[in-house]
């Protein structure tokens, strides 16, 4: 959804590459050679997430859906509760506070995801 921080995206020939290392303005492109046009490919605040189609095919055809650590405030991802409540999936939230969208949830358990996560698997999985 948020892409690859250890991936290049070159804005000129379209090309996904695995990167290491640092990405100043005139890295070449692994692909096309072109410098300048290479950036992490990563999704930045503003641009659309990678794979929404899928996405949104999965949470409307889930019936479970678990949100993790998140405020609940960045669109389009903080209405995947949504979507999925009105799909009849339950809904859980597990988080350090209440997100923005705990309304919508069915379920919400508070504290460190290394604590709460493990313990509401293991009872998942009972």
């Amino acid at each position: 959804m948020h892409g690859e921080l250890k991936s290049a995206w070159c804005l000129a020939c379209d090309t996904r590459s695995p990167w290491a290392g640092a990405m100043g303005r005139g890295a070449p492109c692994p692909s096309c050679a072109a410098t300048g046009t290479v950036r992490p490919d990563i999704v930045w605040f503003g641009e659309m997430p990678y794979e929404m189609e899928r996405l949104d095919e999965a949470v409307r055809n889930c019936d479970l859906f678990v949100s993790i650590g998140t405020s609940g405030a960045v669109y389009p991802a903080a209405g995947f509760v949504q979507t999925a409540r009105y799909v009849g999936a339950h809904c859980v939230e597990l988080n350090l506070e209440p997100s923005q969208g705990s309304i919508f949830f069915q379920e919400t358990r508070l504290g460190r995801a290394s604590e709460i996560v493990p313990a509401w698997v293991e009872e998942l999985l009972a």
